[in-house]
């Protein structure tokens, strides 16, 4: 099968990176009277989760810091639901694999699974929070606010997810997204963050909302009095600063999914998928008729959740998936579809000769394909030369190259592009 030649291109996104992260954070949290909150040495529990956020560990150090200047004993907990495996062990690896240790944040990192039971919502959904922040004096989140992927609101991703679902732990995760099945996500996510409010233990969040690029473009110290409607404020904020890919296309090829990416493996707004594997259920949204996804990313640890949403995959990707904490993550979110095996090959040039002529063209010649590192990563991509007119039109997209389909010895695709941690930095 011949491929068509590829036109490499970049989109002029805004750049919003703030340039110096750590300055930003204390002048934030300097003017956010949290501190006031406590008497001076108390102990307060920082919770953080488990998303791949860029300048993560540069936040948290600088929330350790704060509370350390203000004569308080911080200490940080992974606040993140069922991921890591479920395990205390696993949780405080993620952190770990983010640079998160006691040793480079200057503090004490407590794991455990124990939670606390902070009464029912009016529907009858019981709360928890992690025993070890309960015990303390104070509970600070530091997350981002974002878009879900598994549905569309005013509160989607942030620090009230944060507080619902990952103060939970694994047992809180479990019964939320049970409930979220008759009630919606959304609503479970308000009512339950409200009952966590209510503990009083809450003294507020660190809101990081993050540019098209992945940079950090805002550090938001939001008071637990306003944590519902900052949080609206933000998500609705973030969402129109979000990258999207700028044409539809019969096949999109991603060369890496995984939970340092998205929750869901894949960003299911970009890619126009939902856990459900429904295909484009998104509105102004790109379509593609199908997903071929080439591996995992290195800092997913082998879970692969998300390769369900693909139509085609490698058989190095399904020969590296580690099946115990992804059908835990899966699983605990109610969405089974997101780990189902597709079909799979042994090489690249296999699975999109396997995969083209079901798009619905007798011509293969027509085909149209978009190439991405991920759903992350969306400053560049590749389209094929069939599509150069539609790109060529869009006044924030540059055209830099016309290549090749280019393929190794073995039949594999040859990657134009980096990694997303080397990416993350060049921008």
């Amino acid at each position: 099968m011949q491929f068509p030649r590829l036109v490499l291109v970049r989109q002029k996104f805004r750049d919003r990176r703030i340039a110096d992260v750590a300055a930003e954070v204390q002048k934030q949290l300097a003017g956010s009277g949290f501190a006031g909150r406590l008497k001076p040495g108390s102990r307060v529990a920082i919770g953080v989760g488990s998303r791949g956020i860029h300048s993560l560990a540069t936040i948290v150090r600088g929330v350790v810091q704060y509370w350390k200047d203000q004569g308080m004993r911080p200490f940080l907990f992974p606040a993140m639901g069922s991921h890591g495996a479920a395990s205390a062990q696993g949780q405080a690896d993620v952190l770990a694999h983010y640079g998160i240790t006691q040793a480079s944040m200057g503090c004490p990192v407590v794991s455990q699974l124990a939670v606390v039971s902070l009464g029912k919502t009016a529907d009858g959904i019981e709360a928890f929070m992690d025993k070890m922040a309960y015990e303390s004096d104070g509970v600070m989140l530091v997350g981002r606010v974002k878009w879900h992927t598994d549905f569309a609101g005013k509160i989607e991703s942030g620090l009230f997810k944060m507080m619902a679902i990952g103060l939970g732990k694994f047992g809180g995760a479990q019964r939320y997204h049970s409930y979220a099945y008759r009630l919606g996500l959304e609503h479970v996510i308000r009512s339950v963050g409200r009952q966590v409010l209510q503990s009083g233990k809450i003294l507020g969040g660190l809101a990081i909302l993050e540019d098209a690029h992945h940079n950090t473009g805002k550090l938001d110290a939001v008071p637990v009095e306003a944590m519902e409607q900052r949080e609206e404020e933000n998500l609705a904020l973030v969402k129109t600063w979000m990258g999207k890919i700028p044409v539809d296309a019969d096949i999109l090829i991603m060369d890496e999914i995984g939970k340092n990416i998205s929750g869901a493996g894949m960003d299911t707004k970009v890619a126009n998928r939902s856990v459900q594997c429904e295909y484009n259920p998104w509105p102004d949204t790109p379509k593609f008729e199908r997903i071929f996804v080439r591996n995992l990313s290195e800092l997913t640890y082998n879970s692969g959740v998300g390769l369900g949403m693909a139509d085609v995959v490698t058989d190095r990707l399904v020969n590296r998936i580690d099946w115990e904490p992804t059908w835990i993550n899966s699983l605990t979110a109610n969405t089974p579809s997101a780990i189902r095996t597709p079909i799979h090959f042994p090489t690249d040039r296999e699975c999109l000769e396997r995969i083209a002529p079901t798009v619905g063209k007798l011509d293969l010649d027509e085909v149209t394909y978009v190439w991405i590192r991920n759903t992350m990563e969306l400053g560049r991509l590749a389209v094929s030369e069939n599509l150069r007119g539609k790109v060529e039109k869009n006044p924030l997209i540059e055209i830099e190259a016309t290549v090749d389909f280019d393929f190794d010895g073995e039949n594999d695709l040859i990657s134009p592009f980096m990694p997303v941690e080397a990416a993350a930095g060049t921008h």
